[in-house]
């Protein structure tokens, strides 16, 4: 990883590749499925990048690289946490007979090629589980997989039928994660309608927006990852009441409406599509909540840790009791699946009953923190390699990247940064005084480069966690 990442993805061809691959597969006969699966991962997004896939992000195949290097760093110094090992499959446990009622359906769609649907469910007891179509396709399959027979006890439901109401399962088995096994033992019988406004459904709205959030990020950004190769597993949702402000760069702005007594949350938060693909209802769905600025929905939605205040809906209803809200279909059961759905007109108050365009928030809690400069220093060592630092740490832009970082108190992202542009324009020499290659072998200094990209690497994910969680508290900068 060290090697690979010393070269960059414009030096990670067929050889760095193999020797990946190659760790993979030795790290999976020695049970270390955490490392084999980031390896995996390292490997597939040096092949979008190189390929100049439509898939691609950077900002993906940056976060495999520091979770490869720091999962090998922290096992190579006798790390004894079992989550550094991982876990090779999903195992499913017995689990007897559940109820379980539909919340929602969400369409999947990957850059590694699968597609499909997972339907979003809660139990009796207020436990979440999920059912999943998921296989290797294309956006046709997620489209036309949400509302194919659901793989459970004969196929009693489709997605959409189920997503609105609910199943008794006999013989249920259930993966760690909430996953519902479809083994041949299991039967299911189908349950009546399951309203948000009715248990257990109802718990999803009855904590505040800001208490939930801040749960969910109390572990940190490097908490939790699984080492199952694969479609990542669903995260828990979150339920709230919003009113529509507006649009700012792209995102839709809503402010939280009060649930119980209690402070609220952040002034503003900031609403993305969970796909943005054509072939998706998101977008359109997103055009038409635009329109109509005052309007009130009850959303669900998973939360977006990278960006502040930010979600990202999945399905959305009317606000009980309101007068500006959604006006669905009675065959909708008050909900639209946002990926599946699609909103009409007649769906939404006139444009007068929504009330008067609202004014913008403002720019985003995080939008003046300077710690973009450290992410393009970092993500710039993955695009371009060791040189490409390198060259940038010379000059009036290395300079300038201190200063402003000290300025607004980085100090730590400010040494971490000229740390790896030192490092990596330090050359390694052998015996006869003559320069060695960078990353060619265990004196070539390759650990000590990767090393420092890693401290600056965590370090900004980790600043980067605080001030998503600090912009989910009670009264945010507006």
């Amino acid at each position: 990883a060290a090697a690979a990442l010393s070269g960059g993805a414009p030096g990670a061809g067929a050889p760095a590749q193999a020797e990946l691959l190659r760790a993979a597969h030795a790290a999976r006969l020695a049970g270390l499925h955490r490392c084999e699966a980031a390896a995996l991962r390292v490997v597939r997004g040096l092949r979008a990048a190189r390929e100049k896939h439509p898939g691609h992000r950077l900002a993906d195949l940056t976060d495999a690289f520091r979770e490869l290097l720091l999962t090998s760093g922290a096992l190579a110094a006798a790390g004894d946490d079992p989550a550094l090992i991982g876990t090779a499959r999903r195992a499913y446990r017995p689990e007897g007979g559940l109820r379980v009622h539909g919340v929602c359906r969400e369409p999947v769609l990957t850059a590694t090629g699968y597609a499909g649907v997972v339907t979003h469910l809660i139990g009796a007891d207020g436990r979440r589980f999920t059912l999943a179509d998921v296989r290797p396709g294309r956006p046709g399959r997620a489209r036309a997989a949400g509302t194919a027979p659901a793989a459970l006890g004969g196929g009693a439901l489709d997605h959409a039928e189920l997503a609105r109401s609910g199943l008794l399962v006999a013989g249920a088995t259930v993966s760690p994660d909430g996953r519902l096994g479809a083994g041949r033992r299991v039967r299911a019988t189908p349950l009546g309608a399951a309203p948000w406004t009715e248990e257990p459904l109802a718990t999803l709205f009855s904590t505040p927006l800001h208490a939930a959030v801040a749960a969910r990020l109390a572990d940190g950004p490097l908490s939790g990852a699984d080492g199952a190769d694969g479609a990542d597993g669903a995260d828990e949702l979150l339920g709230c009441d919003l009113e529509l402000a507006g649009v700012q760069g792209g995102a839709l702005l809503a402010r939280e409406l009060p649930c119980g007594d209690g402070p609220g949350g952040p002034s503003a938060i900031r609403l993305l599509p969970a796909h943005d693909h054509p072939e998706l209802a998101h977008s359109a769905n997103f055009r038409r909540l635009a329109a109509r600025p005052g309007l009130r929905v009850r959303v669900v939605a998973r939360l977006d840790a990278a960006r502040a205040a930010t979600l990202r809906p999945l399905a959305v209803g009317p606000v009980p009791g309101a007068e500006r809200t959604l006006r669905l279909p009675a065959s909708w059961l008050g909900r639209a699946d946002l990926g599946y759905d699609l909103l009409q007109g007649g769906h939404l108050p006139a444009s007068g009953e929504a009330g008067p365009p609202q004014a913008s928030s403002g720019p985003a809690p995080t939008a003046d923190v300077p710690l973009w400069r450290v992410r393009r220093l970092v993500e710039l060592a993955v695009a371009g390699g060791r040189r490409t630092v390198a060259e940038a740490g010379l000059g009036e832009e290395a300079r300038h990247r201190a200063v402003v970082l000290r300025r607004a108190g980085f100090d730590t992202a400010a040494a971490l940064s000229g740390e790896l542009a030192a490092e990596a324009g330090r050359r390694r020499r052998d015996a006869f005084g003559r320069p060695t290659a960078a990353g060619s072998g265990s004196g070539s200094g390759s650990d000590g480069y990767a090393r420092a990209w890693l401290a600056a690497a965590v370090h900004l994910a980790a600043a980067e966690h605080a001030l998503v969680r600090d912009s989910w508290q009670c009264g945010a900068p507006r």
